[in-house]
């Protein structure tokens, strides 16, 4: 796939608030900044990746990054990007880690507006940012979250994941290619990464889905290639990780 890469400095400022329309596969190279920032896919999938994993939002999540955290940005699809900045003094109303909130009905317009319109009247968008902290304080973490290993061993599994998602290798399989017993890398899995081997393979393959699907592939297709051995065990799986069936997500694409 063709991919758009724009080149920033290890620590970039940028304006408090902005809109644009994404090519797929726009990629903004790791950087850091000395205000939180929220960056809303209004259509289109966003993915944030630091040093500690992943974090993918679909149109229905805003991804938190707190000041100081190196990420990079990948936009999967054709993404109206929105992109807020929030001011130090704060950014102490959410957490201190990087994370992925679900978008209610406010949320989202007050973000819109907040990108959309210039200020008409002094103080109203400070007013309105304050509403979408407010908002963000009240509203339950929903991490698309896939944690990066440390651990060597553990490190090479994930990595021949990541090269075939769709591959259907058991971990004692993996681990032989690793170099390492299933026994182990089931325990590292869950004390490095906090969750087991089939969770972590389940949600490398929500993120891969959610780039077909926004990419128009369909259900069908779309858990085919993704690894599902049939569509209902992949209907199962994206709404239980992602909150809606895939055929729904892709409908509310079409309306956006």
């Amino acid at each position: 796939m063709p991919e758009n890469r724009l080149s920033l400095p290890e620590s970039v400022d940028v304006p408090l608030r902005g809109a644009g329309w994404l090519p797929h596969g726009y990629h903004l190279d790791p950087h850091t900044h000395p205000h939180g920032q929220l960056v809303y896919a209004a259509a289109g999938v966003l993915a944030t990746t630091t040093e500690r994993g992943t974090w993918v939002a679909p149109a229905n999540r805003v991804t938190w990054t707190p000041p100081g955290f190196a990420h990079s940005h990948r936009f999967y699809g054709r993404t109206d990007a929105r992109l807020l900045s929030v001011p130090p003094e704060l950014c102490g109303e959410l957490t201190d880690r990087p994370c992925v909130f679900a978008v209610g009905p406010l949320l989202r317009e007050a973000v819109l507006v907040l990108t959309d319109r210039p200020e008409t009247r002094p103080g109203a968008h400070a007013r309105l940012l304050a509403v979408v902290m407010d908002e963000l304080a009240e509203t339950p973490e929903q991490s698309l979250h896939l944690p990066e290993p440390r651990d060597d061993r553990l490190r090479a599994v994930t990595d021949l994941l990541r090269a075939d998602p769709a591959h259907p290798a058991t971990l004692a399989e993996l681990g032989r290619a690793a170099g390492a017993s299933e026994r182990t890398l089931s325990r590292l899995f869950h004390t490095e990464l906090g969750m087991s081997f089939h969770r972590w393979r389940t949600t490398l393959r929500i993120h891969h889905a959610l780039a077909h699907l926004t990419g128009g592939l369909s259900v069908t297709d779309t858990a085919m290639v993704c690894g599902w051995s049939n569509p209902s065990s992949f209907i199962e799986a994206f709404t239980e990780v992602v909150g809606q069936t895939p055929g729904r997500y892709q409908a509310e694409l079409r309306g956006r």
